[in-house]
């Protein structure tokens, strides 16, 4: 079977289940929100008859209906200042009323000083509404577009479209109303809002709003049904479902992805993700190119290769949780506005935790913005806490970051980008062997030899048969002329690279790589006197483990 070919682990459901988790940070809702709503048109899709064939378009129009959210994030952010803020506040009116008008007019320029939420309020009255008209058919043709990308039926993708229409036909496209209207549509209207109202004011809360909206934004046949059976339709809050399981008890949504489809799936999400903003296009898909050409270039081992790119192509996917007002500041950011940046990456741990398959990717996803040194986010790891794969991601996406525009910064020339990098090289920040490696896939730098495996330097394999021989951090300084700190830096890069944790392990992997060759003595974890380790190389009396 050729690789490609091979079943990748991970479901496409299971991958939008997950990528709906980043759509709830963007809506401003509880993760699992869009899950929720998903859970209850399905059982209501159940009571009024919705066909067998129809349950995996229900699933998959649930998980993109809100994605088209990201396609006009910026511009909704121009009008309206914090797109999360005014997307959470819309739950709360019917926007297709006199209510709706004062709700657009009342945010716009939200954020912004008097004369110019004067001047947004003045031009969408003057326009008739035509800024928001067309927000709306940009977030419908976006979600469509995704859906084709990701393989799925023209079926999906032309209910994907109606998304935005009403039951009366005053919605978009206008006109389009009652049945002509996908059930599969009508379900998620009602459901997505119902779930919203239920969270907030309880089954009685969720019948009201129900019952507000019946005929107008909302199929009459499906209120009628819900608000007859809305405490079996609204899943408790604290059920403990775990919504995988749910996914993986439809037998249409179980069939997994083969590793060609998952990364082509994959870069769908990258790409949307970054139209989240106008100066982020094509980052996520450079950064995995990088990455990965990295990796290769320092020797990083097959399985590692594959899961870096993967990782690059969703390290980002936390930036949903993030205002599009932030993201394209185009001045420096305030203290509470970098905090609020920092989450993305805490965000990105958090949609890509689940399910296993799909975590191992998101556990290196997750280290695109930590430091070598500790001033990283959002863990503040340092230095062999990071593996090289993390080190690899945040100096490619580092690099990458560089030469694009940024709050309160143009984008750099290459050459300014290349002396940055290194200079966040020279502070400790990112690990110089990472950081080489991507310029030199960045075709910015010459390659740096490699002596051994998993892109070991001779200089690293050198200290590696020492510590292998039972040299302490102090012995290898000593044995190769450098100072305890640098000895310390080599080690700690040595475990990054193999994998090791420890002494044993680092020896272990030397062993199956073939560098404890002869004349190489290797002891039990201590050093004595006269102890031949590598090739020459005498250490002197030391009973001390190593430190790392």
């Amino acid at each position: 079977m050729e690789s490609a070919d091979r079943p990748s682990g991970i479901t496409l459901p299971e991958l939008l289940g997950a990528f709906s988790l980043a759509i709830d940070l963007g809506l401003g809702q509880p993760m699992e929100h869009v899950l929720r709503s998903w859970r209850v048109a399905a059982r209501l899709g159940d009571a009024v008859g919705l066909a067998e064939d129809q349950r995996d378009s229900l699933f998959h129009i649930a998980m993109l209906s809100w994605v088209g959210c990201v396609a006009d994030a910026p511009e909704v952010a121009n009008w309206f200042g914090d797109d999360i803020a005014f997307r959470a506040d819309s739950y709360d009116v019917e926007l297709a009323s006199l209510p709706g008008v004062g709700f657009f007019l009342g945010h716009a320029g939200r954020g912004g000083s008097v004369p110019t939420r004067v001047r947004k309020v003045a031009s969408i009255m003057a326009r008739g509404g035509l800024p928001v008209l067309r927000g709306i058919q940009s977030h419908c043709a976006a979600t469509s577009l995704m859906a084709a990308r990701l393989g799925l039926s023209p079926e999906v993708c032309t209910a994907l479209g109606q998304f935005f229409t009403r039951w009366d036909g005053r919605g978009v496209p206008f006109g389009v109303r009652g049945e002509e209207i996908a059930l599969t549509v009508r379900l998620i209207h009602l459901a997505d809002v119902v779930e919203v109202r239920h969270r907030s004011a309880g089954v009685a809360g969720a019948v009201a709003v129900a019952r507000a909206r019946r005929g107008g934004q909302f199929d009459p046949r499906l209120v009628d049904a819900f608000c007859t059976m809305a405490e079996e339709v609204l899943p408790a809050l604290d059920d403990g479902a775990e919504p995988y399981d749910l996914i993986l008890a439809e037998p249409s949504l179980r069939l997994p992805l083969t590793d060609a489809a998952l990364d082509q799936a994959l870069g769908v999400v990258a790409d949307f993700t970054d139209l989240r903003s106008t100066s982020r296009a094509g980052h996520s898909s450079a950064v995995a190119t990088l990455a990965s050409d990295a990796a290769r270039i320092l020797h990083l081992g097959a399985d590692d290769v594959v899961t870096l790119r993967r990782a690059a192509l969703v390290h980002d996917i936390g930036l949903h949780g993030v205002p599009a007002s932030i993201l394209d500041k185009g001045e420096p950011l305030t203290r509470t506005e970098r905090e609020l940046l920092m989450m993305s990456s805490y965000y990105t741990h958090r949609v890509l935790a689940r399910p296993p398959s799909l975590a191992r990717i998101g556990a290196v996803a997750s280290l695109a913005h930590e430091r070598m040194d500790g001033s990283g986010h959002h863990r503040g790891l340092t230095g062999s806490a990071i593996p090289m794969t993390g080190r690899v991601l945040a100096a490619a996406d580092a690099y990458r970051t560089l030469l694009e525009p940024r709050e309160g910064r143009p984008a750099l020339s290459s050459r300014q980008a290349v002396d940055a990098l290194r200079s966040h090289v020279r502070a400790g920040r990112l690990d110089a062997d990472a950081a080489d490696a991507v310029l030199v896939a960045a075709g910015s730098a010459t390659r740096r030899p490699v002596a051994g495996p998993a892109g070991l330097t001779r200089r690293e394999v050198e200290v590696l048969r020492l510590i292998a021989g039972g040299a302490t951090t102090t012995q290898v300084a000593s044995a190769i002329g450098v100072t305890r700190r640098t000895a310390g830096t080599h080690i700690e890069r040595i475990y990054a690279k193999t994998g090791a944790s420890s002494r044993s392990t680092a020896t272990l992997f030397a062993l199956r790589a073939g560098l404890l060759g002869p004349g190489t003595v290797v002891g039990t974890g201590v050093v004595g006197t006269g102890t031949v380790v590598g090739t020459g190389t005498v250490v002197g009396t030391g009973t001390e483990p190593p430190e790392a």
